[in-house]
């Protein structure tokens, strides 16, 4: 059903022009359209892959080798449409982990080289090789002998011939029945950014604990927090000595109203729990009082305190389980209830 159609008539404006759907010819041609754009940009892609076994791979090693050599930041620079990818895969690299900044050509030449360091990499990205906006900027490089990565489809250009390293793309045909828009040419250049930042995340073996110091807000932020951040600690865990009977296990559930009672030995280690379960089999058993170390489950459910919080409310539901202890190296260090991962909007 059409969003036009679900509202009601009688509260649609008056003189309100309500669109009729597409005629049967009409989809046809956006689905042809769409298709053939989608099958030329794949195949652009499909040439970058194939590219690797002669000599590409070895020229992203090279950039990698050169930026993690650097000790300043990635400077990307590029002009029109190369610039807007420029900008992304700038950001990109950002967020996993290699500092870098975007700086427009043609500002650069008004004033904005200053912000370059002989400490810095400039990746210079341009389809011909012969954006002239770039001139500036790669001169500058070579006179004070900045390391120059080039992203181009042309080994031959002037931006090619001036760089230490140069990810060349293969010549692919531009989804633009003219030939003139870049579409394929940018998809490729954009896809060579993501796979040189994702190259240089794994070299350094960067985790999703690193991600999670450049992603704090927003629901990407959730899933990347980590347990210690809802963690009840101190005098909030429900915690009895080895030494505890079954009711003082239970006066301890109750006052702290988890479900679960952690059970330490002499030296504060975690050596077992005491559930709500477990009280219930005890009542079932014509319950009478005893040592803690009769009733407890003596192999614990636990977790560190830098595991995603995510990843412990899959166990949670996984185990069927409500409550577990955050441990530090055996000891409880915090205590997470099912609410609390709840109320962080992980699910």
């Amino acid at each position: 059903m059409s969003v036009v159609s679900s509202i009601p008539k009688a509260d649609r404006p008056a003189n309100s022009a309500v669109a009729a759907p597409p005629a049967t010819a009409a989809i046809a041609a956006a689905s042809a359209s769409v298709g053939r754009t989608l099958e030329i940009e794949q195949r652009g892609l499909a040439s970058v892959h194939r590219a690797l076994a002669d000599g590409l791979a070895e020229a992203f090693a090279g950039a990698a080798e050169i930026i993690e050599r650097a000790t300043g930041n990635v400077i990307v620079t590029g002009m029109g449409k190369s610039g807007h990818v420029g900008r992304k895969i700038a950001a990109t690299l950002s967020s996993t982990g290699t500092p870098s900044h975007y700086v427009h050509p043609v500002e650069a030449s008004h004033g904005d080289l200053g912000v370059l360091r002989d400490t810095d990499v400039v990746l210079a990205i341009s389809w011909s090789g012969e954006t002239a906006e770039l001139a500036d900027i790669v001169e500058y490089t070579r006179r004070f002998g900045v390391p120059l990565v080039a992203l181009t489809s042309r080994p031959d250009s002037a931006l090619g011939r001036a760089a230490d390293i140069g990810l060349f793309l293969p010549a692919s045909e531009e989804a633009c029945p003219n030939g003139l828009a870049p579409t394929t040419s940018t998809t490729m250049q954009l896809a060579a950014g993501d796979a040189l930042a994702i190259l240089l995340l794994e070299r350094r073996g960067f985790t999703a604990t690193d991600f999670n110091r450049y992603h704090p807000g927003g629901k990407l932020g959730q899933r990347l927090m980590q347990v210690r951040r809802l963690m009840h600690e101190g005098a909030d865990m429900p915690l009895v000595t080895i030494s505890a009977r079954l009711s003082d296990g239970i006066v301890e559930m109750s006052s702290k109203r988890f479900g679960i009672v952690g059970v330490v030995d002499l030296e504060g280690y975690l050596v077992g729990v005491l559930t709500d379960g477990d009280v219930r089999r005890a009542f079932s058993d014509s319950f009478t009082d005893r040592p803690i170390v009769e009733v407890m489950g003596a192999t614990p459910q636990t977790v560190g305190g830098d595991t995603l919080a995510v990843t412990v409310l899959a166990r949670m539901n996984e185990s069927r389980i409500t409550s577990i202890f955050v441990v530090e190296d055996g000891r409880p260090a915090g205590l997470v209830h099912v609410h609390d991962l709840l109320r962080a909007r992980l699910a």
